[in-house]
């Protein structure tokens, strides 16, 4: 998504509703080219979603969006705070600031990013960095696939 659109929408959003970080808000959405608000409200037991892009006010669609944001993961006080990473296929890979100082970590296993392709690197097999991380070969796989991908 344009910075151009991102800016703007935070100043908006902090300016006339007074969120002072929007973006790491779990009412903060997007459809990919806008940033999109939810102005939700409860009527008795049942929430109505009521996604808007901001820069426009147009009301978008809310289940099609929201289900883009399923690998942001938010706390009890709302704001987000782990966020799986969308390039892996067969890893579950989150970021979570508060655990390996923020580094991406593999679920299964629990092992640093960095510390299996810094193993494949130096010349270990998948079979060796899988067993000696308890990371399923697999996901070891796509890990290496994924970060040698991005360096090439």
């Amino acid at each position: 998504m344009p910075l151009q659109r991102i800016r703007p929408a935070v100043d908006v959003l902090a300016r006339e509703i007074g969120i002072e970080h929007a973006l790491a808000s779990e009412r903060l959405y997007t459809d990919g080219a806008e940033v999109l608000f939810d102005y939700a409200t409860k009527h008795g037991e049942r929430e109505v979603g009521d996604l808007v892009v901001v820069r426009t006010q147009q009301r978008q669609f809310s289940q099609v969006v929201k289900q883009y944001l399923k690998r942001i993961h938010y706390g009890g006080d709302g704001w987000a705070d782990r966020v799986r990473l969308p390039v892996y296929s067969a890893a579950q890979v989150v970021v979570d600031p508060k655990v390996a100082f923020g580094l991406p970590l593999v679920v299964d296993g629990g092992a640093r990013v960095e510390d299996l392709v810094d193993r494949f690197q130096a010349g270990d097999s998948v079979a060796e960095i899988a067993a000696d991380f308890r990371v399923p070969s697999d996901q070891v796989e796509d890990v290496i696939r994924v970060a040698t991908r991005a360096a090439a």
